[in-house]
């Protein structure tokens, strides 16, 4: 409860000093009360519906990967694991652990996904052993599709390209399955993915 009192009051001195900073360049602006200031700290750290989407994905998965490493349109490469997506920090994030093979090799990936309620955005980041990149995303929930769609940027060490425009959804089909893919926008568009990922949740 202390913890939680004084990074609230660290919060609101940051507030007010970055308002009082700004207000100085634009005369006539008002500052918020502390009260107000308080009341929209409580609202941006308290997880939401938008969380409890995220959350329904808590338990254990069975996943089946697939690889186009030609591009869409090539023989796919599958493989198989286990994914555990678990609640993190009191239902603000929902945080994954994959251990699979991937191209004949072991693999094991590691990400957080959350809900920024400034923002009104789904965030998230994702890193494996078979990189030394951290992959950023950020993006909205679909209701027509019940998908997640995210967009960053990633870059290929092979070909030397940075910064190439890829989309990444999640796909949620029911409670008990969904899917993970990645589009490589920059070299083949949004219509086939490189990589589907489906999860099927262990019985």
């Amino acid at each position: 409860m202390l913890r939680s009192i004084s990074v609230a009051l660290v919060a609101l001195y940051l507030c007010a000093a970055s308002f009082d900073a700004v207000a100085q360049k634009e005369k006539g602006a008002k500052a918020p009360s502390q009260e107000e200031m308080m009341k929209r700290w409580q609202v941006f750290m308290t997880p939401a519906d938008a969380h409890a989407r995220l959350m329904k994905m808590a338990g254990t998965w069975n996943v089946e990967n697939k690889i186009w490493m030609g591009g869409p349109g090539s023989e796919a490469q599958t493989s198989t694991g286990t994914a555990v997506y678990s609640e993190y920090l009191g239902g603000r994030y929902l945080k994954q652990e994959m251990n699979a093979t991937m191209m004949q090799m072991p693999y094991h990936g590691f990400g957080v996904f959350g809900y920024d309620n400034f923002k009104k955005k789904y965030t998230g980041f994702w890193i494996d052993d078979m990189s030394t990149a951290i992959s950023v995303m950020e993006g909205s929930y679909d209701e027509k599709s019940r998908s997640i769609v995210f967009w960053g940027k990633m870059d290929e060490p092979m070909t030397g390209e940075k910064d190439k425009k890829v989309k990444y959804i999640v796909r949620i089909e029911n409670d008990d399955t969904h899917y993970f893919e990645i589009y490589d926008v920059q070299t083949y568009g949004e219509k086939q993915p490189v990589m589907q990922v489906k999860y099927t949740r262990a019985k």
